[in-house]
This record gives structure tokens, C-alpha cells and sequence, in this order.
């Protein structure tokens, strides 16, 4: 890929889709074109991902706050997911795509839950990209869970609390076997993290595209990648010389 050094690519990106009201309202339209628009962007962030050797790419799709939005756009919203579900699932198995999905289950309608198990269950022997959709996520919220199963584990004498380790945690969260995220990116100009991968992102490096997510095309998910690959990542130690990003 021009101007990324393929020893320097991620192993998994993250991104904060961020942005779509606002590029909507830039050109004087409803904040549902820009969700609208958005999508199309994630299938090409998705072909992107594939083409740079990204193993890992994970969409922050839907916060577990977002319910708090006004209902009419909450509803384009669900029926966004329902149709790129239903449209892209053929192709993205085609593709050798494994999606998953993060976030908690419990509170999402019913009609949606099983196209997401559908979603997983399809592609779960995949080998290619694995594609996870954070929808209905929230960083807090899924510790929360975690210490709670941590905790029933100890009630019921199968987990000694003494010996719980950092490993025990990452196994217990919804990104369970997957790796910590490289890279996260977030577009929009913000600058935060907005509850997303709080435990996993500890030693990301973060890119902050100043452009809303409709307008974040393959061109800029270079830029984003290759200015990881300028970055010096040290893991708190001191780098030795030549040591490659990620080792």
C-alpha cells in the first residue's frame, strides 16, 4: 500500500465513527442522511482494512447512550443496522469476513438481536478480517458485566480472588480473544475517547481525524495509517533501535 510500511500496519484498528449530524447539518440536510452516508463509508473502511492486512477492525456502531437521541433518529438508526445486516452479511462472508458484536444484548429490541446472532453464527468459521460491531456499547458497562461474572465465579468457588490477574479480566470482557487494539482513530476533530475500549485502549496510539466519518474515505484511512507507522510505541520501556511498531 503507497506510503505504509507493511511491517508497520495493526494488527487491529479501531475507529469512532464520529461526525454524521454534523456533516449532515454543514449541508443542510436531516442528521439521517448523515447516518445514511455513513454506511457507505464503513464498507469502505471494511475493504480498506482488508487490503492493508489489518487483522482486527472494530466499528463503534451504536453507545449504549445513544438510546438517549430523539426516538425518530434512534429508529433510522436500528433500521440502518437491520438493512446492512441484511444487504452485506452474503458479501462480507463471501469475503471470508468474521463479524462479532460487542456490547450488551440484553436491552436490544427483538427483532435485532437475532440478525446480530445470525450475523456471528454465519461467519464464525471465517478466517479472514475479523469485523466487530460494538452496538449498544459502553466501555463502563462492559467492566461492569466483567466484575460481575468475576465476582459470581468467586461466590460459587471457581475463581480464587487472590489469583485474579489482568488475563482473567480480558477474558471476561466482550473483546474476549481478540487483541488490544494498535490504533484507534476517531473522527470529527474530537478528541476523547467517549467510553469506548477504556481497558483495551491502554496503550493504543491515537489518531484524531479532523473529518466527519461520511468523509473519511480510503484516502484518510491511509493518512491514519501511516501516521501510526511514524509512531515509536514503547510500551512504557525504552525503545531499542529499529525495533518495528507493535513489536
Amino acid at each position: 500500500m503507497p506510503g505504509i510500511d507493511p511491517d508497520k500496519v495493526p494488527h487491529h484498528v479501531a475507529i469512532i465513527m464520529d461526525g454524521n449530524g454534523r456533516w449532515a447539518k454543514a449541508r443542510g440536510l436531516p442528521r439521517t442522511a448523515g447516518h445514511h452516508a455513513g454506511v457507505e463509508r464503513v464498507r469502505e473502511a471494511v475493504r480498506t482494512a482488508r487490503e492493508a492486512g489489518i487483522a482486527n477492525l472494530t466499528l463503534f456502531a451504536f453507545s449504549s447512550e445513544n438510546w438517549n437521541r430523539p426516538k425518530e433518529e434512534v429508529q433510522d438508526l436500528m433500521g440502518l443496522l437491520r438493512f446492512f445486516i441484511r444487504r452485506d452479511l452474503a458479501e462480507l462472508h463471501k469475503q471470508n469476513v468474521r463479524v462479532r458484536v460487542i456490547g450488551c444484548r440484553e436491552t436490544i429490541q427483538s427483532d435485532i438481536r437475532p440478525l446480530l446472532i445470525e450475523a456471528e453464527e454465519r461467519t464464525v468459521a471465517n478466517t479472514g478480517l475479523v469485523l466487530a460491531i460494538a452496538f449498544n456499547y459502553g466501555a463502563r458497562d462492559e467492566l461492569t458485566r466483567a466484575m460481575r461474572a468475576i465476582a459470581v465465579g468467586v461466590a460459587e468457588g471457581r475463581i480464587d480472588p487472590a489469583t485474579i490477574t489482568e488475563a482473567d479480566i480480558d477474558c471476561h470482557l466482550d473483546t474476549a480473544a481478540m487483541p488490544d487494539p494498535d490504533l484507534v482513530i476517531r473522527t470529527s476533530g474530537e478528541q476523547r475517547l467517549s467510553n469506548f475500549l477504556l481497558w483495551q485502549s491502554a496503550y493504543s496510539e491515537f489518531v484524531f481525524m479532523p473529518c466527519y466519518w461520511p468523509d473519511f474515505d480510503r484516502a484518510a484511512f491511509h493518512e491514519a495509517l501511516a501516521e501510526y507507522g511514524r509512531r515509536n510505541r514503547r510500551f512504557g520501556a525504552l525503545a531499542a533501535p529499529g525495533l518495528a511498531v507493535g513489536q
